[in-house]
C-alpha cells in the first residue's frame, strides 16, 4: 500500500533539531523501527506516520511541545533536497516560493502550500495532512518556522512578518515562538500562515542566478517525475485539472485515460488513501484557491473552470471547503471581482 512519504533531507534536519533539543534520535529511531543510517542515502525517504511517532515521542521525551521549532536553528539549503538550491538561485522571494510550492511534494509528500497575493503582501499557507496517523503540531511548526528561518538566511536580513498565523490554542509558554517569530502571533488561525510584506519578497536575493535556477528547475522537475510516475493519485490529477474546465469529469473518462478500469483506478487511489470522489473534490479545493487569486477571473468563471455547470453548486462547495463564500474570501484578502 502506497505512503505519504518524507523526504530524507527533510528528516535529517528534523533529527538534527531534535536533536539540538536533548532527544537520542539513534535510540528513538530504533524504538521506531527506522532506519537511522538512511538519514544520509539522499534518495531514501521516510513514511509519514513514522516522523509523526517521531514527533510524538520527541515531545514526550523532551517534555518540549514547542521542540519543532528548533529547526529555525538548522538552516541549510540540502534540507530542502534540490529545492533549496531552486529557491537560492531564483530573482527573489516571492519567486522562490512560487518555485517551493510547485516542487513541495520533493520535500515532503504530507504538506500542502499555497501561495497567494494579500493587500500590500502575500501570504504562504501550510496545511499538514496526517496518513493514518494524525498529523502532529511540531511538524507545521517546524515547517514555517524552517521556512521564515531560511528566508533570512538567504536575504541576509532580519525579515519580519506582518503577521504568523498557527492552528490550535496559544501554548502556555510564548517566549520559544515570539523569539522565532520575530512578528505578531494569531492562535486558532485556519491555517498555518506567514504574512510577508510585499517589499521583502520582491526585493532581489543576493544569491540570484537565472541559469542556476533553470538547471535547478530542470533537475526538481525530473525527480518530481520519477517520484509521481507510479502515483496514480498524482496522474488522476493532472487529468482532472486537464479535463475540468469541460465539465464535471466522469470517473471511467479518466480512468480512460490512464488506461486503467475504473474498478482497478479505484483500487489504486484506495491504496493511496483517497477514493475518486476525494480526489475530485480536493483538486477542485486546490485549485479554487488559485483562480480566486487572479483577479482577472470572475465569480462565475472560476465556477464553469473547476466544472461546476451549476454556479450555486460550486457556491455550496466553496462554503463547505472554507466556511465562507467566494466573495468574503476574496473580499477578506482585498482582492477584487
Amino acid at each position: 500500500m502506497s505512503e505519504r512519504t518524507t523526504s530524507s533531507n527533510w528528516a535529517l534536519a528534523i533529527v538534527q533539531a531534535l536533536e539540538l533539543g536533548g532527544v537520542d534520535c539513534v535510540g528513538l529511531f530504533a524504538e521506531l523501527g527506522m532506519d537511522y543510517a538512511a538519514l544520509n542515502d539522499p534518495d531514501a525517504r521516510f513514511p509519514q506516520d513514522g516522523m509523526t511517532r517521531l514527533w510524538q515521542r520527541a515531545v514526550a521525551l523532551s517534555g518540549n511541545p514547542a521542540i519543532g521549532l528548533n529547526m529555525a536553528q538548522v538552516v541549510r539549503p540540502a534540507s530542502f533536497h534540490v529545492v533549496g538550491y531552486a529557491l537560492m538561485s531564483s530573482r527573489n522571494l516571492r519567486d522562490g516560493f512560487t518555485r517551493l510550492v510547485r516542487y513541495q511534494r520533493i520535500i515532503g509528500e504530507g504538506a500542502d502550500l499555497n501561495f497567494l497575493p494579500q493587500p500590500d503582501g502575500y501570504a504562504l499557507s501550510l496545511a499538514i495532512h496526517g496518513d493514518r496517523l494524525p498529523p502532529a503540531r511540531q511538524s507545521a511548526e517546524a515547517s514555517i518556522a524552517y521556512c521564515l528561518a531560511f528566508c533570512r538566511w538567504m536575504t541576509g536580513k532580519p525579515i519580519r512578518p506582518r503577521e504568523v498565523r498557527l492552528q490550535g490554542p496559544a501554548p502556555t509558554e510564548l517566549a520559544p515562538y515570539q523569539q522565532v517569530f520575530q512578528a505578531p502571533l494569531k492562535f486558532n488561525a485556519e491555517r498555518y500562515e506567514l504574512i510577508f510584506e510585499r517589499a521583502d519578497l520582491e526585493a532581489p536575493l543576493p544569491s540570484a542566478n537565472e541559469a542556476l535556477a533553470q538547471l535547478h528547475d530542470r533537475f526538481a522537475g525530473e525527480y518530481l517525475a520519477r517520484f509521481c510516475s507510479s502515483r496514480v493519485t498524482h496522474q488522476a490529477r493532472q487529468v482532472l485539472c486537464r479535463l475540468l474546465p469541460q465539465g464535471e469529469p466522469r470517473r471511467e473518462v479518466v480512468a480512460q485515460a490512464l488506461h486503467l478500469s475504473q474498478r482497478t483506478l479505484q483500487r489504486r487511489l484506495q491504496e493511496e488513501g483517497t477514493s475518486y470522489q476525494q480526489l475530485l473534490d480536493d483538486t477542485r479545493r486546490e485549485l479554487a484557491e488559485q483562480y480566486l487569486g487572479q483577479v482577472d477571473l470572475t465569480l462565475l468563471e472560476v465556477a464553469y473552470l473547476l466544472g461546476f455547470a451549476d454556479p450555486s453548486n460550486f457556491f455550496r462547495a466553496f462554503r463547505r471547503w472554507f466556511g465562507e463564500t467566494p466573495g468574503e474570501y476574496r473580499g477578506r484578502r482585498g482582492l477584487a471581482g
